[in-house]
């Protein structure tokens, strides 16, 4: 069995963030990276799979400037065979684009199974995993928290909402996004960060993959961080008239309601 693992690297959780002097991105300078986090479960669900259905083989592909290949490095340690970096030095890329990328990239390897994580940590967008699947002609499922093998297909354990869950049936190739939590994660070993410097890391580039970089479909205007204020106003007369300022605040002051 291939699979493919797409990940990313995001900056440390704990990282004071400040915005770049353009006012489009963060100020990257003397910030800490690390894998994002759903693509730890990911690549967790992926060795396990690896370790249960061998002889098999798991390939990672990541989109970022040099400094991803560190992260990919920490992955080969945990027991990837091998990784491919797709070398951009863009911040911030769109779904569509990222998962056009990913794809390009993707069908020189005709995998078995392509996983990632449900979203990830600095854009958040949870949706180039599903767009990923439509390009390739690909079933998918969201929110996986299990993953079992049976011949062609896959039995799935998806979360939904409410502490509720459901068990679905997938063919196989598919595309799943690993939900956070699926299961423990592995730390590396001193065997595996030795090894892992002799397993390869294929570089390439967006041009070099046949996708036009110019098409994304999402352009950052500005990134700010919000103002905190307080302000308190005191609402006086009979409980009536009281109410019907309340509730006309709330309506065209907070526009909650």
């Amino acid at each position: 069995m291939k699979i493919v693992l797409c990940m990313k690297q995001v900056p440390l959780k704990d990282s004071t963030l400040k915005i770049g002097a353009g006012g489009l991105w963060i100020d990257e300078q003397n910030l800490n990276f690390e894998i994002n986090e759903s693509d730890h479960y990911g690549l967790e669900a992926a060795l396990r799979l690896k370790e249960k259905h061998a002889p098999s083989e798991v390939v990672l592909l990541t989109i970022g400037p040099a400094r991803a290949k560190q992260a990919l490095s920490q992955a080969l340690a945990k027991g990837a065979d091998r990784a491919i970096h797709v070398v951009h030095d863009q911040p911030l890329m769109d779904p569509r684009l990222t998962a056009q990328v990913l794809a390009a990239a993707i069908k020189t390897e005709a995998p078995d199974l392509i996983l990632a994580g449900l979203q990830s940590e600095d854009a958040g967008f949870g949706q180039v995993g599903v767009v990923l699947a439509e390009l390739l002609g690909l079933s998918h499922a969201t929110l996986v928290m299990e993953i079992n093998v049976e011949g062609s297909r896959l039995k799935l354990k998806r979360e939904l909402e409410s502490g509720w869950f459901q068990y679905i049936t997938l063919p196989m190739p598919a595309v799943l996004t690993i939900q956070s939590g699926l299961a423990t994660i592995r730390y590396a070993t001193i065997k595996g960060i030795m090894e892992a410097k002799k397993k390869p890391i294929k570089e390439t580039t967006i041009a070099a993959l046949g996708v036009e970089a110019g098409g994304a479909q999402l352009n950052l205007r500005k990134l700010y961080v919000p103002l905190k204020s307080k302000k308190t106003q005191m609402l006086t007369g009979d409980p009536k008239a009281v109410a019907a300022q309340l509730a006309d605040r709330l309506k065209n002051e907070a526009k909650v309601i």
